[in-house]
C-alpha cells in the first residue's frame, strides 16, 4: 500500500467517524463537513440556552463579584446583545460602548434601562472599517471583560 493510499484511508476513515458523530446520512465529503459544521452551529446555539437558562454566563466569582447574564447571538450581519446586572451600574453603558467601538460594532438598535438594575439590549452591526471577522463568543467575552474592569473600579 503507498503513503497516498494510506493517507486516503486514513481520510476516509477520519470522514467516517465524524459522520457517525454528527449522525449525518451524506455519502460524500462536502455534504460531510456542512453537515458537521451545522451540527456545530446547532450545539453553539444549545449552549447559548442553556446558558441563558441557568445563568451560567453570569456566575459570581470573587474576581468579578457583580452576578450578571450575557448572551450574544449572532445576526445576519451583527450580532443581539444582552446584559443584565442585578444593580443600577452608573457608567457601564459608556464602557460598553466603547467596546463596541473598540469591536468595530456601530449601535444600530439599543434599549437600556438603568434603574434599579442595567438592562441592555442592543443590536450592533459590523461597520465597513472592520475588516477581520468577529464571532459572537468574542463579542460576549470582550463585553464581560468591560463589566468586569468597570466593577474593579467603583
Amino acid at each position: 500500500m503507498s503513503s497516498r493510499d494510506r493517507k486516503k484511508a486514513s481520510v476516509y476513515r477520519k470522514l467516517q467517524r465524524l459522520r457517525s458523530v454528527v449522525n449525518s446520512t451524506a455519502v460524500n465529503k462536502t455534504s460531510i463537513i456542512v453537515d458537521a459544521s451545522r451540527y456545530i452551529e446547532e450545539l453553539k446555539e444549545r449552549v447559548e440556552v442553556l446558558d441563558q437558562e441557568t445563568g451560567t454566563s453570569g456566575i459570581s466569582t470573587s474576581q468579578n463579584p457583580l452576578p450578571m447574564q450575557v448572551a450574544v447571538e449572532a445576526l445576519e450581519k451583527g450580532f443581539l446583545i444582552n446584559v443584565f446586572l442585578e444593580k443600577n451600574c452608573p457608567g457601564l453603558l459608556v464602557s460598553i460602548l466603547e467596546i463596541f467601538e473598540e469591536l468595530g460594532l456601530d449601535v444600530l438598535d439599543a434599549r437600556v434601562s438603568c434603574q434599579e438594575n442595567f438592562q441592555l439590549e442592543a443590536i450592533g452591526g459590523e461597520n465597513q472599517s472592520n475588516a477581520e471577522g468577529i464571532d459572537a463568543q468574542m463579542v460576549k467575552q470582550a463585553i464581560m471583560q468591560a463589566i468586569s474592569k468597570w466593577s474593579e473600579n467603583i
